[in-house]
């Protein structure tokens, strides 16, 4: 069964609001409980060379797709990086691995785009279980992978906007490479929100159902739905590599974990509060807020990660 972080509050009032954030690897702080610290569990973590494989299920135009695999490709960019980078954001994983073998600070992970496969006919309908989420990712390559099920709008899945926005779990096939050994193969789903929950799933760029009343902040990329499942993709991604198998680093119940983006849940920027995704950098031409800048001249915005050396939430500006 995937793993699902249970949902707590940045503070006890961002209870409800905090419910559907992110994952559903979902929503608490680190602070809601001292008695189960984040700490590493000796399970392993995804390290090497990875690829990364989107299944896109339902409508997608075009330019939503590049979105998300503009995105893909940014976590490893090795060209001339405008600063705060999406590659800078992600190197904060690398802390995890280097507490967990100081003497081989190259044992991180690299993620790579590799194939995208389309299925615009929904083959499987436009209601799907968890069941069938798994079968979709099995799609992708099983061996040193993370296949992504990217659900279009129009598609209903269990669990979607009730007690979460994604999802991250391992299949039932050996193959992934881990530390040189076979395990299960990684899988993420995320919904896109826009028509079904976007005060839920795609804050800060709706309205929240829940908790402090504040006005949206304009998407980066134009598109409300997609730009809310860049965050979530984004959180599921960091909580994939650092606890991948439920036996990494986390806090809280395995069954329930925070993990290295749920633990900072809504945060976004320096000052961050409930309702307030902190100071944030705006695109003059369009509004958009962002805090990380992509290939292909993109803008994001990526949500906090936990700074393991540091016991804090670390944001890029």
């Amino acid at each position: 069964m995937a793993p699902s972080v249970s949902t707590h509050s940045l503070l006890q009032l961002f209870l409800l609001f905090s419910l559907f954030f992110h994952s559903s690897f979902s929503a608490r702080t680190l602070n809601d409980d001292q008695s189960t610290p984040f700490h590493y569990h000796n399970g392993p973590l995804l390290s090497g060379k990875i690829s990364v494989n989107l299944i896109w299920y339902g409508n997608f135009k075009t330019t939503q797709r590049a979105i998300i695999s503009d995105f893909i490709t940014s976590l490893s960019f090795s060209g001339p990086e405008i600063q705060p980078s999406v590659a800078t954001w992600w190197k904060t994983t690398d802390k995890y691995y280097h507490l967990v073998n100081p003497k081989r600070p190259s044992s991180s992970l690299s993620l790579s785009l590799a194939r995208q496969i389309l299925d615009d006919n929904y083959s499987l309908g436009k209601s799907l279980t968890g069941e069938q989420i798994v079968q979709l990712a099995s799609m992708g390559g099983q061996s040193n992978a993370i296949n992504v099920v990217l659900t279009a709008a129009d598609v209903a899945v269990d669990g979607f906007c009730m007690s979460k926005c994604g999802t991250h779990g391992q299949s039932s096939s050996k193959g992934a490479h881990v530390k040189g050994k076979n395990y299960k193969f990684a899988y993420i789903w995320v919904g896109n929100s826009e028509t079904q929950c976007p005060g839920q799933c795609a804050w800060p760029f709706h309205q929240p159902v829940y908790g402090p009343q504040s006005p949206p902040l304009v998407a980066p990329n134009n598109d409300v739905g997609m730009d809310g499942m860049v965050v979530n993709l984004a959180s599921l991604l960091a909580g994939t590599a650092t606890n991948p198998f439920g036996n990494g680093y986390f806090q809280g119940a395995k069954e329930a974990p925070l993990e290295a983006a749920s633990a900072c849940t809504g945060v976004y920027g320096r000052g961050a509060y409930p309702g307030y995704a902190g100071e944030l950098l705006v695109d003059q031409s369009t509004g958009g807020s962002y805090n990380a800048h992509g290939a292909n001249g993109r803008k994001y915005l990526l949500p906090a990660l936990y700074d393991p050396s540091t016991s804090s939430c670390s944001t890029l500006v």
